[in-house]
């Protein structure tokens, strides 16, 4: 629960102090409204992704597998791009606490979040390595 709270609270300082730096990105509001976006931010991933792998698994079964001749170098190609997709999706339904104008800032950030994604990822290897 602590790695889960941790990597919150790293997304959210990402949120604050770095999405102001991209060109285009408008963050309105404190910590705590970064915070809140942190948590939109990875539901709405998690809603997405869901959404994704369903209509996957439905083309598949309808196709009975030809679809992943498709399915499998999309996930190669665009597997950067479903965070991209989540993160307009909070700015176009909260547009009062963040504002992306445009794809390129919204490529950015999102590609900074998955860069502290994998990090933190990361860094919850390392804490239960030294937990021993």
């Amino acid at each position: 629960m602590k790695q889960i709270l941790l990597r919150l609270l790293i997304k959210a300082l990402t949120i604050y102090y770095l999405f102001p730096k991209i060109h285009n990105i408008v963050i309105h509001g404190n910590f705590f409204t970064a915070i809140i976006l942190a948590i939109l931010f990875t539901f709405t991933l998690w809603l997405v992704e869901t959404a994704i792998v369903f209509a996957s698994t439905l083309m598949t079964l309808y196709t009975l597998g030809l679809a992943l001749l498709l399915l499998i170098p999309l996930w190669l190609i665009g597997f950067w791009l479903i965070p991209v997709f989540a993160l307009k999706l909070v700015s176009h339904y909260f547009p009062e606490y963040i504002q992306i104008i445009g794809w390129i800032p919204a490529i950015y950030a999102s590609l900074l979040l998955m860069a502290v994604s994998l990090l933190t990822g990361s860094l919850k290897i390392v804490i239960s390595c030294c937990k021993r």
